[in-house]
């Protein structure tokens, strides 16, 4: 069993910076990729980044590209994703995950088995 707490969430106007972290419980971290995804009031969730088990390979969604970056540290069981140039369409509550039984990087929901609570992340104009 794999246990996520996600924390860094808060208000900030746009064009400011956040950095989330999600710590993970379990001695396979290092072994599973692990992902953001958002979900904004009334939308989908939907991915935003990805890094793999061991940190070398990492994805974006293109509406984030260039902007949030996603990295980890295997050493603390927790991996970051720092947000720059915030806009108002990031405001959205993000939830990290943990992909079971691969190390591999993935964009697709469906392959993350384990998932935080969450923490809101509001961005005003």
């Amino acid at each position: 069993q794999v246990q996520l707490v996600e924390s860094g969430g808060g208000l900030v106007q746009a064009g400011g910076s956040l950095r989330l972290s999600c710590a993970a419980s379990g001695r396979t971290f290092s072994s599973a990729a692990m992902g953001w995804f958002r979900q904004a009031p009334g939308k989908e969730r939907e991915f935003v980044a990805t890094i793999s088990g061991s940190g070398a390979y990492a994805a974006y969604a293109d509406s984030v590209k260039g902007r949030f970056t996603i990295s980890r540290d295997n050493a603390k069981n927790t991996v970051y994703l720092q947000m720059n140039s915030l806009k108002p369409e990031d405001t959205a509550v993000y939830y990290c995950g943990a992909r079971q039984g691969g190390s591999s990087i993935a964009t697709t929901e469906s392959v993350y088995r384990y998932w935080g609570q969450g923490t809101q992340v509001t961005v005003s104009s």
